[in-house]
Parts: structure tokens; sequence; C-alpha cells
């Protein structure tokens, strides 16, 4: 409390946020280094099980150990989640987007570790999930959590919860700017003079952080070593459009996949189901176990056979065309396997996932061209470029893409191909999918923050909360001496007129009977309802409607207030054009990066 006290007074919230942004960028850079050191070591301890030179299993007892194991990771992190957590997880990014949207930036404190431990316990067990939306979900919660502890405005805390995830990524690929481009795309940040400094300086924290305690390796290592032709450009665009035909079967087929896991009503169904399947897709198709990017990097140094390794078709290594359909497989299956993850219990996120199915992509047009005799094409470049088109295609974040893929590799040789292939994809996609993987559902309720703060501020406002219901309402077949009664005790010009079960008829207006309320040999003559006004649909709105149809009417019928029913004609009360706006401005106000 003195603490407080003494930094509202010596501090301003200008100066401590950017001192907040370094704490925060160093707390999520170690949350991203310690994942990574979680998940390595763990996952290094449970494969050493299923291999056979440890003499434990070999033979056909290895494969059902391989088979065994996502199963038992699910578990695991069902297990986590129901005794230690003792409650909801979260559901990752969505719902960091919809604390931004609905709940004033709040996320639990116990956000900011949940998802490690969690996500380890999947991810090390082979469960086909990435591990950057856990850590993004994490370095959210960790500022979110430190903007409330220092009582800062709401404002402030949304700032920081966007530096915890641009720290986050920026600490688990080294790759500030992407870190930036996240926040900005991803969770639809203003970047502004006010929120560009905080997010840079907790990039860059996070990111010398995981420099000082993980060296140069990132997720994956490598240096581009063919420049690109400008004769290629044609190339790399029939590879933007084959992305986000990709990109379309990813988002459908995991939503789809999800969905059918979520109708299983019994968690153990789903996970003995998922672990199962999941199993079966590891022993057939090894690359889909974990997050891919040991079989990606592989590919990136030129050894497709690897995708042969512990297959059961491993002796047709050696065929282009059987490769071909080997990484066709994979790209289909990939995105089936996220989904069967998450939706039988696991922990994770389709970041990573969208990164290996876009470097199969890449791979895969690069050796179609080469095999069809057509002009020769870098594998590993178009590998690299179709990483950054699925991630466009996925999250709708070009630029975060580009720059990721231009910051891993050390340098900006395929700028032009990954622009290229990004808005070609962005282009494509966009009459199927309107909004990212992490925002679709949150659109479909109305939940979601965007750029266009004028649709947010409509789309997010509470148009229950603008009821006013001070209103003295009188009853049809009342008498002009049950208004003038009305009159007295009200402070409002307009009485509604309801019927005796609640139904909406019309509206008596003050000034419309000032002659005749001193009248008195009236008052037991004149029913109120030749007093009454019947209204327009103009004049009315209903409780289901939305805040965007409610100014609608303001503006087309230049009306003060609006009468609120609902579907059934009861009457709720009115919505005035002054309040709407004055909680508009206050909306715009909290929300905006100004």
């Amino acid at each position: 409390m003195k603490i407080h006290r003494w930094r509202l007074r010596h501090v301003s919230e200008q100066v401590m946020l950017l001192l907040l942004a370094v704490v925060v960028g160093l707390l999520a850079g170690l949350a991203a280094v310690a994942l990574k050191t979680l998940v390595h070591y763990a996952g290094a301890l449970v494969t050493r099980l299923s291999r056979a030179d440890w003499q434990l299993v070999t033979g056909n007892w290895q494969l059902i150990v391989i088979f065994s194991l996502p199963l038992i990771g699910i578990l695991l992190t069902m297990l986590f989640v129901k005794y230690v957590v003792r409650g909801d997880i979260g559901h990752g990014l969505p719902s960091v987007l919809l604390a931004i949207s609905r709940n004033r930036s709040a996320l639990p404190a116990k956000n900011m570790w949940t998802s490690l431990v969690a996500s380890t316990l999947t991810v090390a067990f082979g469960g086909s999930v990435g591990l950057e939306a856990p850590i993004a979900s994490t370095g959210s919660a960790i500022g979110s959590n430190i903007g409330r502890w220092f009582r800062l405005s709401p404002k402030s805390v949304r700032l920081l919860l966007g530096c915890g995830a641009a720290g986050a990524i920026a600490g688990i690929f080294k790759a500030p700017f992407a870190g930036i481009m996240f926040v900005v795309e991803v969770f639809l940040f203003d970047l502004t003079a006010t929120t560009a400094l905080p997010l840079l300086i907790a990039s860059l924290t996070a990111s010398t952080v995981a420099y000082f305690l993980m060296g140069t390796g990132v997720q994956f290592t490598f240096t581009v070593n063919e420049h690109f032709a400008l004769s290629q450009l044609p190339y790399y665009a029939v590879l933007g459009v084959f992305c986000a035909a990709v990109s379309v079967y990813f988002l459908r087929v995991t939503d789809r996949v999800e969905g059918w896991f979520a109708k299983r009503r019994n968690p153990w169904i789903r996970m003995i189901i998922g672990g199962l399947l999941l199993g079966l897709l590891v022993v057939l198709f090894p690359p889909l176990y974990g997050e891919g990017y040991a079989s990606l990097t592989e590919l990136l140094h030129g050894n497709p056979a690897s995708l042969f390794a512990g297959a059961p078709y491993r002796s047709l290594a050696g065929s282009a065309w059987v490769t071909l359909a080997i990484l066709l497989a994979l790209i289909l299956l990939k995105g089936v396997a996220t989904a069967i993850t998450i939706g039988a219990g696991g922990v994770g996120g389709t970041f990573g996932p969208s990164l290996v199915i876009g470097g199969l992509s890449g791979y895969f047009i690069a050796m179609l061209c080469n095999q069809l005799g057509l002009p020769p094409q870098n594998t590993a470049n178009f590998a690299l470029v179709g990483m950054a088109a699925v991630m466009t295609g996925v999250m709708h974040a070009p630029f975060m893409a580009t720059f990721l893929i231009a910051e891993i590799t050390g340098g900006y040789e395929l700028l032009v191909p990954l622009l290229t292939a990004a808005a070609v994809t962005y282009l494509c996609i966009n009459p199927f999918e309107r909004h990212s993987i992490y925002a679709r559902k949150l659109a479909a309720h109305g939940d979601l923050l965007t750029h266009d703060k004028d649709a947010s501020a409509w789309n997010l406002m509470n148009m229950q909360r603008l009821i006013e219901t001070n209103f003295v309402v009188v009853r049809s077949g009342d008498h002009l001496r049950d208004l003038v009664e009305a009159i007295k005790t009200s402070r409002r010009n307009l009485f509604p007129v309801l019927s005796d079960d609640d139904k909406f008829l019309g509206v008596i207006v003050l000034d419309d009977v000032r002659k005749i309320i001193f009248n008195t040999e009236m008052y037991d003559t004149v029913v109120v309802d030749d007093l009454m006004h019947p209204l327009s649909e103009g004049d009315l709105v209903r409780s289901s409607d939305s805040l965007q149809d409610v100014v609608e009417k303001f503006r087309i019928g230049n009306r003060y207030n609006l009468v609120v029913i609902d579907d059934n004609q009861n009457y709720l009360g009115f919505i005035s054009r002054a309040n709407t706006f004055s909680a508009y401005r206050r909306f715009i106000s909290a929300t905006s990066d100004e």
C-alpha cells in the first residue's frame, strides 16, 4: 500500500510502463527458456524408453511403447489439470483475446505456470502440438498480473499483457521484431507511439535473455545459401495459392475434429479414443510425433530420407514419388493429429504445426516442380517460404510470418518471395476465412476486439447496461387521474403504456398532455389509450438486436430515445442516444492505444 502511494506520487504511469516492460520481458524470456528446456529433457528421457539401443524394448514391443506414449502424455496432462490445477486451464490464445475484449485484460495468476507444465507433459510424450501458444499465453498472464499488482490502468494492463506475449515469442524464436508483429496482428494491437517502445523493450529483453541462456540456436537453424532469382517469382506465387488451400483445410479439419471430440461428454473416453488414434498416426508417420521441428530441420538440410526413419515403409526411402506421397500425407494429417491431441485433452497450440505444415508444403511444391521437369527450385528456400505462407493463412499475420522467417534465417535474402507468397496466401484465404484460427470463434460470438475501433465498440459494448428503467409506466384502460399520479412521481417526460400482461402498446409524451393535466373535470373521462402514440418499428429495438442496429435507428430516424422490448413484445425500458454515445466514448478511451 505504501509502495503504491509512493509510486503514484513519484513515478508517472508512462515511466512505470517502461520499467515494467523490462521486467515482463525478462520473465517472459525466462519462461520461454524454461519451457524449451523442460520439453527437451523430458522428451529426451521419454524417447530413450522407446529406443532399441537402451535394450529395454525391441522389435514389436518398441512399436507398442511408441503407440502408447501419446495416450500416457494426455493422461498425465488431464490428471495435472484435474488434481493440481483443479479448474479450467484456459483455451490458450483465444482466452487471452477474450480477456482483452471482455475482462479488462485480466488473466488468472495460475495461467503464469499451468500451461508450461501441461504443454510439457503433452509434447514430451508425443502430442502433435506446438509450444508457442502456451508460452505466449504464459507471457500474457505474466504481463497482465504484473500490471494489476502495480494497480495500473486497464489500458496499461492491456499493454503489459501484449509485452508479455511479444517477449514470449521473441524469446522462443530469438526474433524481437516477429514478437512485436505477433501482438499487432494476432492480438490486434495498434502500433502507436504509446505501444511501440514498451513492446520493443520487452521483445529485446526476452531475446537477450534467450541468447544468454541458450546461445544462438532456435527452434530450427538454417542459413539461406541460394539467392532468390526474379524468374522464380511465379513459382512462389503458385506456392502461395497452394498454401492458402492448405490453410483452409487446416482450419476446417481442426475445427471439425475438435468439434467431434467436444461432443463426447466423458473426458476419459475422449482421452482413450484420442490417445489411441494419435498413437496409431505416430507409428505410421513418425514425423507427426511431437512438435515436428526435427523432421523439418532435416528437410531444410536436404535429407528427405529422414521422413522414413522408423516408419513401416522405410524400405521405400529413395523413391522421389513415394517421398512426395509421404509429404502430402503429412500435410493432410498434421492438422488432424493436432486437433486429436487438443480434443483428447492435451494442451498445446497450432502455431508450431502451422510452421511445420508450411515447411512440408513448400518442400512438396519445390520437389514436385523438380520431378515434373520444370526449372529446378531450391527445396529449402521453398520450405522456408511455405512456412511463412501457411502461418499467414492460419494466423492472418503476414508481416509476423515474413519477419519471423527472415529473423530466424539470419538475413533478408528471401524477403521478396516471402512477401509475395504471404500476400498471395492472404488474398486467397480471405474469401473463405476472414479471421485467424485464434479469433474466428470469438468473432462468431461478437467478442473480438479488432483494429476497427467503431465496429469493436458496438460489438463489445453491453446493450443491457444501457437500458434505462426509471420510467413510470401506465396501463391500458387507466384514466387521466392515474397518469397525473405517474407524472407526480416521475422525473422523465415519457410514459410507456403497457397491457395487463406487460406487452408494450405505445408511449405518452408529457408535452402532449400539459394542457389538460390541470383540468380535473377530465381526470375520470379521458383514458390514456386516447393519449398514447403507437410507435413504429423504427422507434423500437429488441434485446436481441446489436448496438450497431440501435445506432443505425438513431441515425435514420433522428430519435433521442428508443423503446427496448424483448422478442415477446414485453417492455424492458428505454435506450437514449446521449447515454449510448457517452458509453461509446468511454469504451474508445479505455481501449485506444494512444
